[in-house]
């Protein structure tokens, strides 16, 4: 459905997503199997937060889906969103993944790891993401542009672990290594591997996995290509971010939106995020599906997630400094 479309109706739940429909629409079908509630949906890369303010009272979103606790955070700092009380998303998803004031939550994660040429680099030559800095790797280092929400928001996790400073010369440091300038998505950037024209990546890990099944020949090539680095596992652990919701401040069917929110924490749904878009399960009470397993267990930094959005806009300075 196309912005623009939506109208409110009684009993059905109406959703803003900024998600793709291949990546929802799986998940509305399984919700509406079980509960047969109708499901309408706006979609749109960019737009609804800002279409939600304009709407106001009038709104008919009853649910927002958003990836990127950046994203989220700018629903919360809006005051898009309605602070929830449910015991089933406190039980389901952990604390530091979700607002402590209950207005969003994290559904799914996703790490950013380093890809490295198999031909290339020895395992074990890169073990942390600080090593992505060390001028031995001068023009062997591939990016996206640092704008981009996913390194705002590494760099925003390093602002934590290490400071502002130690932060930014990381990123100076990096910037350095850079084979090409940043272009592409993190796609692109495993083909250019693959290519010969960098050596190590920065990445989201489900990117690989989408490769991985392409029904394109040449992408298990470039896939096949790279090997796959988990990086802190002796420290902090691996960045993360996370795919989330939260329920629109005047939803008209709040209960719904709060059911389908629960339902997409629970086991069956959470499997749906692995097996849609590689990404893994928030619930710990469900195992890594095998899928997923089979790249490697790793560890996940358990820094509170809503510290990346704070910290976000002083990651975009230092990336606007230091020309990433």
């Amino acid at each position: 459905m196309a912005a623009g479309d939506l109208a409110a109706a009684e009993g059905e739940l109406d959703i803003y997503s900024h998600r793709q429909p291949f990546l929802i629409q799986p998940f509305i079908d399984a919700f509406t199997e079980q509960t047969d509630v109708k499901v309408n949906v706006v979609y749109a890369s960019k737009g609804l937060a800002q279409r939600l303010l304009v709407e106001g009272e009038r709104s008919p979103a009853d649910l927002v889906l958003t990836v990127d606790i950046g994203r989220l955070g700018v629903y919360a700092d809006k005051d898009l969103l309605a602070s929830v009380d449910s015991d089933v998303l406190e039980q389901n998803i952990p604390a530091h993944l979700r607002d402590p004031e209950g207005r969003w939550f994290g559904l799914s994660i996703r790490t950013r790891v380093v890809a490295v040429s198999r031909e290339r680099v020895e395992p074990g030559a890169i073990t942390r993401i600080e090593d992505l800095a060390d001028p031995k790797w001068e023009g062997r280092i591939c990016s996206r542009p640092g704008s981009h929400v996913y390194n705002r928001a590494l760099l925003a996790s390093l602002i934590a672990a290490h400071g502002v400073d130690q932060a930014e010369a990381w990123a100076e440091g990096l910037v350095a290594n850079l084979a090409r300038r940043p272009q592409g998505n993190d796609r692109a950037q495993i083909k250019a591997i693959h290519e010969g024209e960098c050596d190590v990546a920065i990445i989201n890990h489900y990117y690989y996995g989408k490769l991985k099944t392409s029904e394109t020949p040449e992408h298990h090539e470039w896939a096949d290509s790279v090997r796959l680095v988990f990086t802190n596992q002796d420290d902090r652990g691996s960045h993360i971010n996370i795919s989330g919701g939260g329920v629109a401040k005047y939803a008209d069917n709040k209960a719904d939106a709060i059911r389908f929110l629960e339902f997409l924490t629970s086991p069956e749904a959470q499997r749906l995020y692995a097996e849609v878009n590689t990404e893994y399960p928030v619930n710990p009470a469900v195992e890594t599906p095998a899928s997923l397993a089979e790249w490697g267990a790793f560890k996940a930094d358990d820094l509170p997630i809503y510290r990346i959005a704070e910290l976000a806009p002083e990651a975009q300075k230092i990336i606007d400094r230091v020309g990433w």
